[in-house]
């Protein structure tokens, strides 16, 4: 048993799949505290939850905020860490003690972004892959190799940390949410490490709207840039969508949700420092 990290899992109208991924979660041998975040589902995944797991703890939310219900189940924990799972994912035995051991050695790393494996081949996700190979620093102190990103089905966080800067932002919705999150931790001087050795397993159901999905990540992509990076590179990124547009719809629906979000993600601009514009930049130069 390690009491030091708990789980939290948002979720909406998926009732079996919350089911399911509980059963891996209870069996873990750190045996952490669940909270469920139910972003005001319709079809009873709360009741079934308090029925058939009366020890995980359940938070109803009046209305779906997306990954920013998170927050809901942060607010309730009562550990240092917190460990995020969706109803789709779930941690590998003893990756959480890993996780926390990191985060107890490292007092400046507020995320540690663990590996994760999709699907029952066991693929590493991509976004992982590129973390694995950051550009930012090696792995020199044991503590995980610097990134500036991380999957939420895969990250265990500070508590504290993550509260101070205010959890995910609820305009984002789903689909690339982590960016803006990440980039705040990084300005108020907070780490993040991608740590390989801590294990996440995703197994996303076939789901046929990828051109949905290509249009929300668009979407938050121009709105991250408008929140939080200097005009000169918000103008630039925004470019270089606006003339992919032309031969992509998936990027021309985007690029309108976010035309319509973008008065209130002006409200909410806060410019990142230069050091951390460079480290971005860094990564979108690539492999040298």
């Amino acid at each position: 048993m390690d009491g030091r990290t708990t789980v939290v899992m948002a979720t909406r109208n998926r009732r079996q799949r919350v089911l399911e991924t509980l059963a891996h979660l209870l069996a873990l041998p750190e045996q952490p505290p669940i909270i469920v975040v139910d972003n005001a589902s319709t079809d009873g995944t709360a009741e079934a939850v308090l029925a058939a797991h009366p020890d995980v703890d359940v938070v109803v939310l009046p209305e779906n905020r997306a990954a920013s219900g998170r927050t809901a189940g942060v607010w309730l924990a009562t550990t240092p860490y917190v460990a995020f799972s969706d109803d789709d994912s779930w941690w590998a035995p003893g990756a959480l003690a890993r996780a926390a051991d990191v985060l107890d050695r490292s007092a400046d790393v507020a995320v540690v972004a663990a590996r994760v494996l999709v699907g029952d081949a066991g693929d590493v996700d991509p976004v992982c892959r590129a973390m694995a190979a950051s550009p930012l620093g090696a792995n020199h102190d044991g503590a995980g190799r610097p990134v500036l990103g991380f999957l939420a089905c895969g990250a265990v966080v500070r508590r504290d940390a993550y509260l101070d800067v205010g959890g995910f932002d609820e305009l984002l919705g789903i689909m690339g949410e982590e960016e803006v999150l990440a980039l705040d931790l990084a300005s108020a001087g907070w780490a993040l490490r991608y740590v390989d050795d801590v294990v996440a397993f995703h197994h996303p159901g076939r789901t046929g709207d990828r051109r949905g999905r290509r249009r929300r990540q668009i979407r938050n992509a121009v709105l991250t840039a408008w929140m939080r990076r200097p005009l000169t590179s918000a103008l630039r990124q925004t470019a270089n969508w606006v003339a992919a547009s032309r031969r992509d719809a998936a990027v021309r629906a985007g690029l309108l949700d976010a035309a319509r979000s973008l008065p209130v993600a002006l409200r909410r601009r806060r410019v990142i420092p230069v050091a951390v514009e460079r480290q971005v930049e860094l990564l979108e130069a690539g492999p040298a």
